[in-house]
């Protein structure tokens, strides 16, 4: 139902965008061959609605505040495309939507898991400001890495499955089933996004709309999940489902304060910029990017099944993030990582197409 209605959704409304001119125009930065529609996030928000609707027995009341939440990223995002809006508008728009989860969806980070010697890490009166970081931190590394066609779409959609797999291990039934509803909506908008032989650049975008929409639906999923005592799922994890994007969001934003510019300063250092400069397809470095999420997550897992020491997932995590900040502290070093790693992975060279994204 998901992705049917989202498939639909985005060939109703791809028309509406152009009318409304809510297209994403090249210029500057953006290089797309032509002015595309931004209108992914907001049929992906209408899909995962109806499919929830209209095919769980049971809906939670926790619903209502997600689709608040989810709704005013939306509305904001889809401003913020047309106009461009101050970037503090949308952090205080991320802000107010985590708050909408917290005190009306009821979803919100309570412990830690088993860290620093201590059997859980409770946050006490620190819960709602960490879940309010936490929340806008997912939202704006999804922002951050929707540099390329097929990029963000897929690093979420690899994070939606590994939460849906941790679910039905975890037996909690609830949220597989959100989950399963995110795949859907967001498989549906990638066949609009991603290059394939039939589609040689994207016919649509998700936007700023999309991407916050897509970082709030990660957090909501992933704090519903580790914050199940009944369903335990470790809180470490979370961040080894998304490692991309939360590693290059860390990495960046480190190196922009230490330059002592804004740290949402746009600019062409983004793991994806890096990889098309050495020589990567746009297609070929999106599902390599994936399958590299989808392993770290695998690792994880079975790291935590076998009772590694939460501290020590964490901490390589970290280590994770000190090695990338020094691999691209030199442009000239980065490419020549991803440079070797292209000449030894094709990715089925076919799906690139032409070069433009």
């Amino acid at each position: 139902m998901a992705f049917f209605a989202t498939l639909l959704l985005q060939r109703l409304l791809n028309p509406v965008a152009s009318r409304l001119d809510l297209m994403d125009y090249p210029a500057g930065r953006k290089d797309h061959a032509e002015p595309t529609p931004v209108i992914g996030g907001l049929a992906m928000l209408i899909g995962v609605t109806l499919a929830a609707l209209l095919t769980l027995p049971n809906i939670p009341s926790s619903v209502p505040g997600f689709v608040g939440a989810a709704g005013l990223l939306v509305i904001v995002g889809l401003i913020d495309d047309k106009y461009d809006l101050d970037w503090r508008l949308r952090i205080l728009a991320q802000v107010l939507a985590a708050l909408i989860m917290i005190h009306v969806g009821g979803v919100r980070v309570h412990y830690l898991g088993h860290l620093f010697g201590y059997d859980n890490v409770f946050l006490g009166s620190l819960s709602v400001p960490f879940t309010v970081f936490a929340t806008v931190g997912i939202i704006n590394a999804i922002n951050m890495v929707d540099g390329m066609d097929g990029l963000a779409g897929l690093l979420v959609l690899s994070a939606l499955f590994m939460l849906s797999v941790a679910a039905a291990y975890s037996g909690n039934e609830r949220v597989l089933s959100h989950a399963l509803i995110a795949i859907g909506a967001v498989s549906a908008f990638l066949l609009y996004n991603i290059r394939h032989p039939w589609q040689r650049c994207a016919k649509s975008f998700m936007g700023n709309a999309g991407s916050a929409f897509l970082g709030l639906t990660i957090a909501w999923i992933a704090f519903r999940l580790t914050q199940n005592p009944g369903h335990p799922v470790t809180p470490v994890l979370a961040l080894w489902m998304l490692p991309v994007p939360i590693m290059d969001c860390l990495v960046l934003i480190a190196r922009r304060i230490k330059l002592g510019q804004s740290p949402f300063r746009a600019d062409h250092n983004h793991i994806h910029h890096l990889m098309l400069e050495a020589g990567f397809k746009p297609t070929g470095a999106a599902l390599t990017l994936a399958a590299f999420s989808c392993a770290c997550g695998l690792v994880a897992a079975l790291a935590s099944r076998a009772h590694v020491s939460h501290n020590l997932i964490l901490g390589v995590f970290f280590v994770m993030c000190l090695l990338w900040y020094w691999i691209t502290s030199r442009r000239a070093r980065a490419l020549g990582f991803f440079g070797r790693r292209q000449r030894k992975v094709e990715v089925v060279p076919q799906l690139a197409g032409k070069e433009v994204h």
